[in-house]
């Protein structure tokens, strides 16, 4: 599981631009209407838009731009006509790559992700090529400065959490998605608060990279998901995340 969360640890050492956040909003906005259109306007009946506003909301998005995205995707207000593509390839030293997109022009972002793919020597690759190779998971981050460890696993495993773990100074909390939402409000009403939260998806085994193929990797997963139609990018390598600080 450690190359989904690497990169993320990776990712809280470089500072987030003003250019960055705007870029984040419109990825946002396009989950959420992407999640309405899929399984109506309700948060309470649609456990994916509960996540996408929630995730917005931790982002500080205005209420009345969730409430547009949302209305978007319903079809109380004109919008673009998504479409969720996800695209399979391999980036330096063999590592496998999950991307996933959100698109009203999918001529264009096969385009531009083959594009960074064959600059980095990585290559898209065939439907199911790497996908056998992740699974699909709720995980929750949270400071390990709240508490102490013990006590923070003892109240992850009571509330349904699959697995526990401590990476860095944060804990991570698994759970399967369909308990994504019921871990996460019991461990809400014991006081937690999450750094991140989301369903997404873990390799189930890791690439080991070092020197120039890590550089070169992590160059590789900030140009990608700085694409605009690309919403997240899952990665089955392992590095030593303290030569990045």
């Amino acid at each position: 599981m450690a190359g989904h969360s690497k990169w993320k640890q990776i990712k809280h050492y470089k500072a987030a631009t003003d250019a960055k956040r705007g870029a984040k909003f419109t990825k946002l906005i396009r989950e959420i209407t992407v999640a309405a259109k899929a399984g109506g306007g309700d948060p309470a009946g649609n456990p994916r838009l509960r996540t996408a506003i929630e995730i917005a909301r931790a982002a500080s998005m205005p209420k009345e731009n969730i409430e547009r995205a949302v209305k978007k995707g319903t079809g109380e207000l004109e919008g673009v006509d998504y479409q969720e593509i996800t695209y399979e390839g391999y980036g330096p030293g063999g590592v496998a790559l999950l991307i996933l997109t959100v698109t009203d022009n999918p001529t264009r972002t096969v385009a531009e992700v083959r594009h960074k793919l064959s600059r980095a020597g990585g290559s898209l690759g065939a439907a199911n090529s790497v996908a056998w190779m992740f699974e699909r998971k709720g995980e929750l981050y949270t400071d390990v400065a709240l508490r102490d460890e013990d006590t923070a696993m003892e109240a992850a495993l009571e509330a349904g959490a699959e697995d526990f773990r401590r990476e860095g100074d944060q804990y991570v909390i698994t759970t399967e998605p369909t308990q994504f939402h019921a871990v996460k409000s019991a461990l809400e009403a014991r006081n937690f608060s999450f750094a991140e939260a989301e369903i997404t998806y873990i390799p189930k085994n890791t690439v080991r990279l070092e020197g120039r193929q890590a550089e070169s990797l992590l160059k590789l997963l900030e140009e990608v998901e700085d694409l605009d139609d690309v919403q997240k990018v899952a990665a089955n390598f392992d590095i030593d995340v303290t030569e990045m600080a």
